[in-house]
């Protein structure tokens, strides 16, 4: 029986799909068939927005019922934060405080049970793009899309930011390399730059001030990550950092050369427009950071090759992906048969792993991730 692990894919040429959802229940704008480009709104919904409660009887001091009488807006009617809204009665007609609205937006309801007010934020649209250049190929009504497109994929181990898009340009001479942040040039924005072995936080600081798309690197420091972030990582997903630049790290943690094969690919794609996503789920290794340059020439629609999958045997390269480890290359050296007894008490399927320092440990297979040769 055949064993597949989740893996790493550098492809030159596959059919892609992505599927492109609203948070809740919206419009689609395009229909099957239509051709789409990356930044081109395929759907758009509006996000509800944020509820104020007051007790505003309680704060002026009436009976609720009296609410209605002195607040100086209707339900439905539009408020702008720092207006009167209303008056507290004071002593004898004199020292009355005022109420100003907390928040611009509206005033849901006004109870003459409670005294309460609930008023409301500005809803926020929220438009989701293709992300990719290609077709639409499914609609699913009031829900998303999914866009088919042709080209290369290349996986990261590690990212950060959300998606963004770029001309590719190779900013070091080999995968080795790497470059500082003065460097870095201000035709370099709007870019998507591929900076070698090492994406430090004063690269990564100086990107953003020029406004680069994204960096692509083969290692970055685990300090580096807490020090962008002003927190520690743990398992979370990836994807909403606001950094002001999206990172793909395609190697691990630390200085670590950029993959040969996909070094050559970046470069043979150089000029070309990427789509990034520096979206990674740490722990399950289910979402991936991207990097997807489409290639459509005529007859791409026609083609259906599926990104290859990859298959665990004796000396093929992985990654590992779980703590204490997590982002260490290695290679099987051993497939036992048997699932063994793992500390957590689970019979599980294992591998035996050489690390390039020749250490060796027997792993869950699910705690490896393939990398192509």
């Amino acid at each position: 029986m055949g064993s597949y692990t989740p893996g790493l894919k550098v492809t030159p040429e596959a059919t892609l799909r992505f599927e492109r959802r609203l948070p809740l229940t919206g419009m689609v704008d395009v229909k099957v068939g239509d051709r789409v480009t990356h930044d081109q709104v395929v759907a758009r919904t509006d996000l509800p927005g944020r509820v104020e409660m007051v007790n505003l009887a309680s704060k002026l001091g009436v009976d609720p019922s009296e609410l209605p009488g002195i607040f100086k807006k209707e339900e439905g009617g539009a408020i702008k934060k720092g207006e009167i809204l209303a008056y507290s009665k004071g002593f004898f007609g004199f020292f009355r405080s005022p109420y100003p609205a907390p928040i611009s937006g509206t005033v849901e309801s006004i109870s003459r049970t409670t005294g309460q007010v609930i008023m409301r934020t500005p809803p926020r649209p929220i438009n989701i793009t293709a992300y990719v250049d290609g077709v639409v190929e499914e609609v699913e009504a009031g829900q998303g899309v999914t866009v088919k497109t042709y080209g290369s994929l290349i996986q990261g181990i590690f990212g950060l930011g959300g998606e963004t898009s770029g001309i590719l340009e190779i900013a070091v001479n080999s995968p080795e390399q790497e470059i500082e942040a003065d460097a870095l040039r201000e035709d370099h924005k709007g870019k998507a730059l591929v900076v070698g072995r090492h994406a430090g936080v004063a690269l990564v600081k100086r990107a953003a001030e020029l406004g680069v798309s994204a960096l692509i690197a083969g290692g970055i420091d685990d300090s580096d990550v807490r020090e962008l972030l002003g927190y520690d990582l743990g398992v979370a997903i990836t994807g909403n950092e606001k950094l002001g630049v999206t990172l793909v790290i395609t190697e691990g943690f630390g200085p670590l050369a950029i993959a040969r094969k996909t070094f050559d690919l970046l470069q043979e794609r150089s000029g070309k427009r990427a789509s990034l996503s520096g979206a990674t789920q740490i722990r399950a290794g289910v979402i991936r950071p991207e990097i997807i340059v489409t290639d459509l020439e005529s007859d791409w629609e026609q083609k259906d090759q599926e990104p290859p999958e990859l298959e665990l045997a004796i000396g093929v390269p992985v990654r590992l992906i779980r703590e204490p480890h997590f982002g260490d290359l290695g290679k099987v050296v051993g497939l036992p048969v048997q699932p063994e007894v793992i500390p957590s008490g689970a019979r599980v399927r294992v591998a035996e792993i050489e690390l390039g320092d020749g250490t060796r440990m027997t792993l869950p297979r699910a705690n490896l991730e393939l990398i192509e040769g």
